[in-house]
């Protein structure tokens, strides 16, 4: 069986004579008689029918030309990009002395079966320094004053007040200042404490533990408290934030850690009383750094130059993850080595730039060519290595793909030894992963980017561009100021793997370096004196009520999991929808549209009721009550939460 021919160009006979006509008013007004008769028509038909048969011929090209021909206009698929994650390294005991964790450690997923592990390696070098206690206060909400407590912490008999304030009220503090950052450590910290602190559920204290990130207070994770909510002897293990800036309070500078009495949620106990410390100290017992899905590549030395324009070498690994700046080519001439600079394109590159473009999905290292253009004039584009000169890259990093976005808890085998570390493992799961764009991704993103341009006026050029700035990028929205003297609004979704049903709203999140990206390539094109605002949509839950009947001799679990598959699937920024290419912007839910779905599936005899209710995503709480329609605002995505389904 033969293989389906690309269609370059689909345009018919009639698509063609009926274009040309159209041309006839623009460029020849006075030709009015527009019958077939007329031979100016005949001759119409005739460049059509010729032109049929080029494009017919055309289409013949196999798929390989077809991707050269979008090289030759600019258009390459894009790379695939590396999952992230942070690992959490644990000590094997506390320690007075740094421990460094080496840059490019490498971290797996536990081998099983016939699947290859997936690796990780640090980005940059962690060095674990011990913390030092140096100051300690009290503060009341109230007031905001201040007073100093780390004497009676370090002498015996004395004890500190938690929350001063009588009686206690939401913002009274703790506050803990150290003498060097706590950006990423996992702290522990033992206390004897006092059973004063009463009245409180001790699995979930009104307790928030914060540091100062230098714009504000940012929360700190609590991975295991067993004393209760400062109410018994024990140990708290935190897990900081990666940002940890000084601050000067009560006159003392210092990197602050507190612990703040919360406003206590509905049905949550709080404090009767404020719970008494004796003694607190702190330690080390890991550290969280980044990784990314990649490994280390050595340094390669790739050939000889022939000293002719446009040579080509390959690095041995690929895809070759984004390069850092210390990754770069080298042109050896008699033992002296002089690094090139990479750019997109030769475009702008003179005869005496020394410039190469590194191709991160073939691993392939280009030389600037040599163009002769319709005057007759031959210019070099970029410098040629001289004949005889070695090429050489430094180490570099490849990997990247979906397979990168594992699980929380999966990354647990340390690939080699670190002195002083005894385990590690992924708090959060991995994000960012995405494979290598498609033939036909590339296909439908080329055209648009040939006809608009690389310039950002229309709501659409700015969706395009948003799109084309990394393969993360699965949906944007553009929301035009209405005014002009409003920012232009960008909503991005990130893309995600797994099973919708696993998505919460956290993963919806932009990493720090996809906004930083998109805003990079937005703000080069943007036109001046338009501000531009990128963001996120706002995630409006839904949580979705129905009473269904089951066909007889249908297993009621199996066809109840069939229905919240379909309904989580349906209501997806990802999946949703009609067409199951994400729920459609400014499309309202209707109960009517959400019976039809649930009908569908198999197993189902018929829909009793349906009712749809909004949800609250932070506080896991349907809101208000039910109804037959949800409205969606314009800068607004459905999202499923908490569906409940009853099948008799």
């Amino acid at each position: 069986m033969p293989l389906p021919p690309p269609h370059l160009d689909d345009r018919s006979f009639q698509d063609i004579v009926d274009e040309t006509k159209r041309l006839i008013p623009r460029f020849t007004p006075e030709w009015t008689n527009h019958n077939v008769s007329d031979p100016g028509v005949a001759l119409i038909e005739l460049f059509a029918w010729m032109s049929e048969m080029v494009l017919f011929r055309v289409n013949q090209v196999p798929e390989r030309l077809y991707v050269h021909f979008l090289n030759l206009v600019g258009v390459e698929p894009f790379p695939a990009s590396t999952a992230r994650t942070d690992l959490t390294f644990w000590l094997s005991a506390p320690t007075d002395k740094p421990v460094v964790v080496p840059a490019g450690t490498q971290v797996a997923t536990a081998a099983g079966g016939a699947q290859e592990p997936v690796v990780f390696a640090t980005v940059g070098e962690r060095v674990i320094i011990p913390p030092t206690l140096v100051a300690a206060h009290t503060a009341a909400a109230h007031t905001g004053d201040a007073v100093e407590a780390l004497g009676d912490l370090r002498y015996p008999g004395q004890a500190v007040v938690v929350f001063p304030s009588s009686p206690l009220a939401p913002g009274d503090s703790l506050l803990l200042g150290f003498a060097d950052p706590l950006a990423g450590l996992v702290l522990r910290m033992d206390v004897e404490a006092d059973a004063e602190g009463i009245g409180v559920d001790p699995r979930n204290p009104p307790l928030a533990w914060e540091v100062w990130s230098g714009e504000g207070w940012v929360a700190a994770q609590v991975h295991e408290d067993t004393t209760g909510g400062l109410n018994r002897d024990g140990s708290i293990v935190l897990v900081l934030p990666p940002v940890h800036q000084p601050l000067t309070l009560a006159g003392v500078g210092a990197h602050w850690l507190r612990a703040r009495l919360t406003q206590p949620a509905p049905g949550q106990p709080t404090y009767e009383a404020s719970p008494r410390l004796h003694s607190l100290s702190a330690h080390a017992v890991g550290a969280t750094t980044p990784a990314e899905h990649a490994a280390v590549a050595p340094a390669e030395r790739l050939g000889r130059s022939d000293g002719t324009p446009e040579q080509r070498f390959t690095v041995s690994r690929r895809p070759v993850a984004r390069r850092r700046p210390d990754e770069v080519v080298r042109v050896i001439t008699h033992d002296t080595a002089t690094v090139w600079q990479e750019v997109p394109d030769f475009s702008a590159s003179g005869p005496a730039d020394l410039h190469v473009v590194w191709d991160s999905s073939t691993g392939e290292v280009r030389f600037g060519p040599r163009v002769r253009y319709p005057d007759g004039t031959v210019r070099q584009h970029g410098a040629i290595p001289p004949d005889g000169a070695e090429v050489a890259v430094t180490s570099y990093r490849h990997g990247g793909g979906a397979a990168g976005n594992v699980g929380s808890g999966t990354l647990t085998a340390l690939r080699s030894t670190v002195p002083m570390v005894a385990s590690v493992t992924n708090l959060r799961p991995a994000t960012g992963g995405v494979d290598a764009e498609s033939v036909d991704e590339a296909k439908t993103r080329g055209p648009l980017m040939l006809r608009t341009g690389m310039r950002a006026v229309t709501a659409g050029d700015y969706e395009r561009l948003t799109h084309e700035t990394s393969a993360e990028v699965a949906r944007a929205r553009c929301l035009p100021s209405a005014d002009g003297r409003q920012p232009v609004r960008v909503l991005v979704v990130p893309r995600l793997a797994g099973d919708p049903r696993q998505h919460v709203i956290d993963d919806f999140a932009l990493s720090s370096h996809l906004l930083d990206a998109v805003c990079e390539v937005l703000d080069e094109r943007r036109p001046v004196g338009v501000a531009v605002e990128v963001g996120t949509p706002y995630y409006q839950g839904v949580s979705i009520a129905a009473l269904v009947r089951a066909l007889p001799g249908r297993p009621l679990p199996m066809v109840r999991d069939r229905i919240l598959d379909a309904l989580h699937r349906y209501v997806h920024p990802l999946t949703g929808g009609p067409d199951g290419t994400g729920w459609p912007f400014e499309a309202d839910l209707t109960a009517a549209v959400v019976a039809q779905l649930i009908e569908a599936v198999e197993g189902v005899e018929r829909v009793d009721e349906v009712q749809l209710f909004a949800f609250d995503l932070r506080n896991g709480r349907r809101v208000g009550v039910g109804r037959d329609a949800l409205r969606l605002e314009p800068h607004a995505l459905f999202l499923s939460a908490a569906h409940q389904v009853v099948v008799k």
